[in-house]
């Protein structure tokens, strides 16, 4: 069963939040990161991106930038713009996008649960990234980003979590994407208990919705630290990482499109007679698809539908007959060329809350062809973690995303 766990946080103060929550490090690259932060001292980006303080010349993963993050924590705190609780306490986070509206718990997840494999994750991590997060984690002495982890809904658990949401909350701010954050405390240790119950009664498993990298840096750094403990004890603060608990049935997976930018030597009407050979092709009524297994194409300013044929994927297969397996294998390798699509630069990834006239927009501006995804569902995602296996690369694209620094948790 699954544990969470309330933390000693160091968070904003309520004043100060608007200015200092900002969007993951992984969700903007460095030029937009400075743009985002530019004249706002207070802006977390210049933590957890923090080449941004420094000259573009700068190598992103030099070892001045983790300094230079840890320095600008630092700052925070002894600005008084960072507080610590005077004791532990869950968290309450609420994300009103549109129409949808998702509330999940702030805690702390077990990384020996994570390597049980109780957390269980959907993609591949790339190694590289995964080093930049434990370098980052070490520097900062801090998870300073929380992963996104979800569970199947159970009424107890989330009712739990729902009564807090009729209280006062500590911070409430909508930012420039329009999205509406609110935030509140839970203080109380009988509360605390009553949490911490449910989720060990009733949440068998918990699955890494976003943020791969960060709980698989996480957990490397307990295992080092508990290596090099001699008087461990499994309570230290770095057994745990900094988590935000949702149940599935709240949760938003957008489609993940991507964009290819030629069309490996074919010409167009080549192109299309061998998609024709595992497609049945067709002028589309509109840009986006209809359902599971139908994927339009973005080609000459012109836009089509593909639909499998029979036989071109395995229905029973809970990897294989993912949409984005489908296409894959029976378009993007055979006829693209595009073997490795992790590693390919001629393919990009463009997620869906940019629309599909960013689609239109990348084929217009040098792409030769892009191809707009049906959204996977959590149930899909669910039963791929449950079989043991992995989802292939950019299968799922998560709206809203969580901000960074609405609370932090330190391993001392």
């Amino acid at each position: 069963m699954s544990t969470v766990k309330p933390f000693l946080g160091l968070r904003p103060t309520p004043e100060h939040i608007d200015k200092v929550a900002a969007f993951p490090y992984d969700v903007v690259n460095s030029e937009e990161a400075r743009a985002l932060a530019e004249g706002n001292p207070y802006s977390f980006l210049r933590v957890s991106k923090p080449e941004i303080n420094l000259d573009p010349s700068v190598y992103i993963y030099d070892e001045v930038v983790y300094k230079t993050g840890a320095d600008q924590l630092r700052k925070l705190v002894q600005d008084g713009i960072l507080i610590r609780e005077q004791a532990p306490a869950f968290y309450v986070y609420s994300q009103k996008m549109g129409d949808h509206v998702q509330v999940g718990l702030v805690g702390c997840a077990s990384c020996e649960e994570y390597d049980r494999d109780i957390i269980k994750k959907h993609e591949f991590t790339r190694a590289d990234k995964e080093e930049d997060r434990v370098r980052h984690v070490v520097a900062h002495n801090a998870h300073t980003g929380p992963i996104f982890l979800a569970y199947r809904s159970e009424p107890e658990v989330d009712k739990l979590i729902m009564e807090v949401t009729k209280e006062t909350p500590l911070y409430e701010f909508t930012n420039e994407d329009a999205i509406t954050h609110t935030f509140w405390i839970v203080k109380e240790p009988a509360r605390h208990a009553a949490i911490e119950k449910a989720f060990a009664q009733r949440v068998p498993t918990l699955y890494v919705a976003d943020g791969h990298h960060r709980s698989a840096s996480a957990a490397r750094v307990g295992r080092a630290r508990k290596e090099a403990n001699p008087c461990h004890t499994g309570q230290e603060e770095y057994n745990f990482f900094l988590a935000v608990f949702f149940p599935h049935n709240q949760l938003k997976i957008m489609d993940y499109n991507r964009v290819v930018k030629d069309l490996n030597g074919n010409t167009p009407e080549q192109f299309m007679a061998k998609i024709g050979e595992k497609f049945t092709v067709t002028p589309a009524s509109a840009p986006r698809p209809t359902g599971r297994h139908h994927v339009t194409m973005y080609l000459e300013k012109k836009w089509y539908e593909l639909v499998p044929k029979a036989g071109t994927y395995p229905e029973n297969d809970p990897v294989g007959s993912l949409d984005v397996s489908i296409l894959q294998n029976n378009l993007l390798a055979p006829v693209l060329g595009i073997a490795d699509p992790r590693r390919d630069n001629r393919i990009d990834f463009v997620g869906g809350i940019r629309g599909l006239g960013e689609l239109e927009k990348r084929v217009a501006n040098g792409f030769a062809v892009a191809f707009a995804m049906h959204p996977t569902s959590m149930d899909e995602l669910m039963a791929i973690a449950d079989s043991g296996n992995t989802m292939p690369p950019k299968s799922t694209w998560f709206e809203p995303k969580l901000r960074d620094a609405l609370v932090i948790h330190s391993l001392d």
